[in-house]
């Protein structure tokens, strides 16, 4: 199975997206098919022995669309020059038609030669022309609802099209009827209803487009961050290169001032760079040779070279891009009752204004009442609104994300993070920072301290377990050198064995000596460290136990203040941990979690995730760890600190970047607003739908309430920017 994601043009409301999707899911080898508007994107899964992209971009096109290729970046442009002049000139065309056709109803003065009752043939011809200038102007809307419409996806180009065109030939034709002798039908022309609908609909895609370039501007900057060129260095020869000429391996140079052009490992050199577009830390953090840096970062006081690790799509930064669009080619449970609805909506409407047009007929009210009233409801029920109601929320809540280092990998999280009542918390390196260091070491062997270190600190080299690296760094900060580990291997909610100098190492906790059946005769000990918040490692060397390490942890500073809101929130908070019981509930009382469960392991947190799930919970699990990857794929929503492993970010649905727990705050706040907001916009849709289709088929009429086709479009765009101004409201 192979995703892409393709480019497409052509899309101008959801009955788009919709019947574009729906036509995807219908073909053989398409395993899945998401459009989304607002990017103007499709992302399909397909069978590869079956399809290829240009076997899927056929299909696109068989549908009425056209492809644009391989989405390859969020295309974010000011209109264009050409096109905000051709708006200028039609909005001034628009107001003299409108002056020429209805100047005389409200006494405006008349212009002589085109007076309707005085030049009758001058005032038709002037009104057909300049009504064709519009028709070439909104070419691109009737030839969208025609080609809809032959492959059964009527949308809102359908409505639109078919409104304008009968309204033009019906002119055409009375046109014609007042040169055969028939001058009373002079006044029964409506090419200025036929012009003014689409110069309406133009400027509501007008506005909609500047709104939704907004939306992804947070992504957007995203995309700035990294610098266009950087300096490699081949053979002691500095030379400027495009970051496309960059290669796996080649040595970058980075001077005071200048951006880090993709992710590395530095070779040469240290400096202070600022990473804070992506760990959230304000301060500049120190790097050496070894340390990593990240494409973006910004190199304050120092001179470095290093080598290329990760580039173009793989560099950190694309991957951010990459997860927010997939996020947002996702649809939450709400889009898609909207997305169902606005696709059937566009059917019915067109059969009422066929029932209504005879029944006008039927009942004598003339072919101009009939026909004008079926041109208004066409127009004046496009569900714009209806399909900009959700999605636009979406992109702009999850640009809101991204730029506070929230990313969703699923539209549906910021739907279902709102309901929230249960969240789980792993211990180290989440609810800690997991900077664990050595407190205490009790010897029971007869070898130095610093020579029992050296043989920790060797086995523990090979784990990526926040405890490993207490030792690890003790290692490197007295200089103490690494001893061959012969044999590793890893045991998931104990600890490792590895074989160094042909004598086996046991590392862990108290079960890891049940395990190997080794007698444990220093209880009274490891209850005095676990007292004093220690996480307990037994060396075990050759069978038998040579020494206990006390390790401590540091908790988050925000940590405790998080616990409190969520408590507040009336969202219980439950501590999950491998770790023994009394350091556990000495780090819980803490910080103001009251329920612990400890010394589990990796199948045991998952199981214990699903006994809440039993309970009607809907459960999120926050952790970082790979013990921690089966919690968060089992939970309903899984949340990974980036300082977490790749393995928990892959199986979990939310990655805070910033590594701070308020994250997960503004995650539930942002949650809130969006079904909010949404809401408001679909109420906001349907309402107006609700309104305007009976007062456009004439219910009101009695009352002397009615409309035609131009006050209709009106309508139309008003309803849309109430929704687009709405959604816009989450930026803040």
């Amino acid at each position: 199975m192979k995703k892409i994601i393709l480019s497409i043009e052509g899309m101008t409301c959801s009955a788009c997206s919709n019947g574009l999707e729906k036509y995807l899911n219908k073909q053989n080898g398409v395993y899945n098919a998401a459009v989304n508007l607002v990017m103007a994107n499709a992302t399909v899964e397909y069978d590869e022995k079956i399809l290829n992209q240009e076997k899927v971009e056929e299909f696109v096109k068989q549908a009425g669309f056209k492809s644009l290729g391989e989405f390859k970046e969020i295309k974010i442009e000011s209109r264009s020059k050409k096109e905000k002049v051709k708006f200028i000139i039609f909005t001034l065309l628009a107001i003299i038609l409108m002056y020429i056709s209805m100047g005389h109803m409200i006494n405006l003065p008349t212009i002589t030669f085109l007076d309707p009752h005085e030049s009758t043939t001058n005032y038709m011809i002037c009104l057909l022309l300049l009504t064709i200038c519009f028709m070439f102007y909104g070419f691109d809307i009737i030839k969208n609802g025609y080609k809809n419409l032959i492959h059964k996806m009527p949308n809102m180009d359908t409505l639109v099209g078919i409104g304008v065109i009968t309204s033009f030939l019906y002119s055409v034709y009375n046109m014609y009827l007042v040169f055969m002798g028939n001058h009373h039908l002079v006044m029964n022309l409506y090419f200025e209803s036929a012009a003014i609908v689409i110069y309406f609909i133009k400027l509501g895609r007008y506005i909609d487009g500047i709104s939704k370039d907004k939306t992804k501007d947070a992504i957007q900057r995203l995309v700035k961050i990294t610098p266009s060129t950087a300096v490699i260095k081949k053979d002691g020869v500095e030379k400027t290169v495009t970051l496309d000429e960059i290669h796996k391996g080649d040595v970058v140079v980075s001077k005071p001032g200048e951006k880090i052009a993709v992710d590395g490992e530095i070779i040469l050199g240290k400096a202070h760079l600022d990473e804070s577009f992506i760990t959230g830390e304000s301060k500049p953090t120190a790097k050496e040779k070894g340390s990593k840096v990240i494409a973006g970062s910004m190199n304050y006081d120092g001179y470095i070279e290093y080598s290329a690790e990760r580039i173009g799509k793989e560099s950190t930064v694309s991957e951010i891009v990459r997860l927010v669009i997939e996020a947002s080619n996702t649809k939450a449970p709400i889009a898609k009752i909207a997305d169902k609805v606005s696709g059937n909506f566009v059917p019915v409407v067109m059969i009422i204004a066929v029932i209504t047009f005879f029944v006008y007929l039927i009942l004598g009210q003339g072919l101009e009442t009939a026909l004008t009233t079926f041109v208004t409801i066409l127009v004046v029920a496009c569900p714009c609104s209806l399909g900009l109601a959700t999605p636009l929320a979406i992109v702009v809540s999850e640009g809101v994300c991204a730029s506070n280092g929230i990313l969703i990998k699923k539209s549906e999280i910021l739907e279902n993070a709102q309901k929230v009542d249960t969240i789980v918390f792993d211990k180290t390196g989440t609810l800690t920072y997991g900077k664990l260091k050595i407190s205490e070491i009790i010897n029971y062997s007869d070898m130095e301290e610093k020579q029992l270190l050296q043989l920790v600190g060797s086995a523990e080299s090979k784990s990526t377990h926040p405890i490993g690296k207490a030792f690890t760094d003790y290692l490197e900060e007295n200089k103490i050198e690494l001893l061959e580990v012969q044999s590793f291997e890893n045991i998931a909610g104990l600890g490792i064995v590895g074989k160094i100098n042909n004598e086996e190492i046991l590392l862990g906790n108290s079960k890891m000596l049940a395990k190997y059946e080794i007698t444990n005769k220093y209880l009274d000990d490891e209850k005095k460290l676990s007292e004093k918040g220690n996480s307990i490692v037994y060396v075990v060397k050759n069978k038998e136990i040579i020494a206990m390490i006390g390790v401590n942890d540091i908790v988050r500073e925000e940590a405790e203040e998080v616990i409190s809101k969520l408590s507040k929130n009336k969202i219980e908070t439950v501590m999950l941990t491998g770790d023994n019981k009394e350091t556990a509930e000495k780090i819980a009382k803490e910080i103001g979690i009251t329920k612990v469960i400890s010394n589990v392991l990796p199948s045991e947190k998952a199981n214990t995730i699903k006994k809440l799930k039993e309970k009607n919970k809907f459960v999120m699990m926050c952790g970082d760890g790979i013990n921690d990857s089966p919690a968060l794929a089992s939970s309903d929503i899984g949340v990974s600190v980036n300082s977490g492993t790749d393995i928990a970010m892959d199986s979990s649905d939310v990655i805070l970047t910033k590594n701070d727990l308020s994250s997960i705050i503004n995650l539930i706040n942002i949650s809130k607003r969006t079904i909010r907001n949404i809401k408001q916009n679909l109420f906001w849709a349907f309402f107006y739908n609700c309104l305007m289709i009976p007062i456009a088929i004439g219910v009101l009429k009695p009352i002397g309430v009615s409309i035609n086709p131009m006050i209709a479009s009106l309508a139309m765009v008003l309803s849309s920017v109430t929704v687009i101004l709405n959604a816009v409201r989450l930026k803040k």
